[in-house]
């Protein structure tokens, strides 16, 4: 449980970095799990549009829209009194134009409490970023594998080859260029995604990156064992299995009404 009532911030996070002390991230899309994320004492509680597909059940992050965030990172700004919160910009909500990604990221603090914007992409994107930031909006940039462009890309690994890798480098450097406070970098090679933290200055966070970035992220209902069948991904590691628990609760309770044992 956390012992600090100072909320986390943006120059918080990078003086943690400048001490060598690592930075922890951890997903949450509703009020209770936001509480029970935010008393651990996790630096920043994303309200990633992962949920899409963690809460709504989409087979990806491309069916989600701006209401969508709105709705969940508005239920977790009510569960954090302590950590800082960043929420996605979903598809199409930045790539259109740079003035309609600076109003989009702007609701996203304004109406939805969000602390800073976290989006996909590098060199493409870099424009945009330096946009939001220009306006006064905190930004997490996202390279490596980007759910978003799932279509595209497909789900795999990213920057295995000596091209690809040098896609990254550019990548990063651009989002840094840009203005960006931190990056996430997301399947790439241990051995790269440490070349990146190495040259960048700003914060990078990874999610099946290896060990050498300045902090990690995990989708919580994958630390905690909420779907068993997601624990074949290499960069999961599960700390409960929840969900089996909960099956176990949610039977048991059945088996007591249809036996005449509850109420």
């Amino acid at each position: 449980m956390s012992t600090s009532s100072s909320p986390i911030t943006v120059p918080a996070l990078a003086r943690k970095k400048s001490r060598g002390e690592k930075i922890t991230m951890l997903t949450a899309y509703d009020y209770p799990t936001a509480l029970l994320v935010d008393r651990a004492g996790v630096d920043v509680v994303l309200v990633g549009d992962s949920l899409v597909m963690e809460e709504l059940g989409y087979d990806s992050t491309v069916p989600g829209t701006m209401e969508m965030m709105l709705h969940h990172i508005k239920a977790v700004r009510r569960g954090v009194a302590h950590a800082l919160v960043a929420g996605d910009l979903p598809f199409l909500s930045y790539q259109v134009n740079a003035d309609e990604a600076v109003r989009n990221a702007g609701r996203l603090l304004q109406e939805g409490g969000a602390n800073a914007v976290k989006l996909e992409g590098g060199v493409a994107i870099a424009p945009t970023i330096r946009r939001v930031v220009d306006a006064g909006i905190p930004v997490i940039g996202h390279i490596g594998f980007t759910p978003q462009s799932v279509n595209q890309i497909g789900l795999q690994k990213q920057g295995k080859d000596a091209q690809g890798a040098e896609q990254v480098m550019q990548d990063a450097r651009a989002v840094q260029e840009a203005g960006a406070f931190a990056i996430v970098l997301e399947l790439i090679p241990d051995d790269l995604a440490a070349r990146v933290t190495e040259e960048l200055e700003i914060i990078t966070i990874g999610i099946g990156a290896g060990p050498r970035c300045d902090g990690q992220v995990l989708v919580t209902s994958d630390l905690l064992g909420m779907r068993p069948e997601r624990a074949a991904f290499k960069h999961v590691r599960q700390y409960a299995q929840i969900g089996a628990e909960i099956e176990r609760a949610l039977s048991a309770y059945r088996e007591d009404v249809e036996a005449g044992r509850f109420p």
